[in-house]
């Protein structure tokens, strides 16, 4: 059974950073991308970022572009999200999702999700 289990998140001030980890188990990934997703309340979940996890190829929306950075480390099986410069817009539940490209943004095409964390950004 695929386990997607998220860390890191919690309260920071406007301009601080936060990294989350999703810590993958229960298949291999390495044929994968694994993706971050958020959703704010009232607001549909939307793409964040991804990475390949064989060649480490990586996109981002363009709303967090030299601000986040994706990147995985395959020994631990785990994917991280480094936020930097972060605003109050970028207040969500995060989730962490395995799909079958990077290049894929929409929440139907990754098929296996974790149970999201919380970050919140006060001004």
């Amino acid at each position: 059974q695929v386990q997607l289990v998220e860390s890191g998140g919690g309260l920071v001030q406007a301009g601080g950073s936060l990294r989350l980890s999703c810590a993958a188990s229960g298949r291999t990934f390495s044929n994968y991308a694994m993706g971050w997703f958020r959703q704010a309340p009232g607001k549909e979940r939307e793409f964040v970022a991804a990475i390949s996890w064989s060649r480490g190829s990586t996109n981002y929306a363009d709303s967090v572009k030299g601000r986040f950075t994706i990147s995985r480390d395959s020994a631990k099986n785990t994917v991280y999200l480094q936020m930097n410069s972060l605003k109050p817009e970028d207040t969500a539940a995060y989730y962490c999702a395995g799909g079958r490209s990077p290049f894929y943004e929409m929440p139907r095409d990754y098929n296996y999700w974790g149970q999201g964390t919380q970050v919140t950004v006060s001004s």
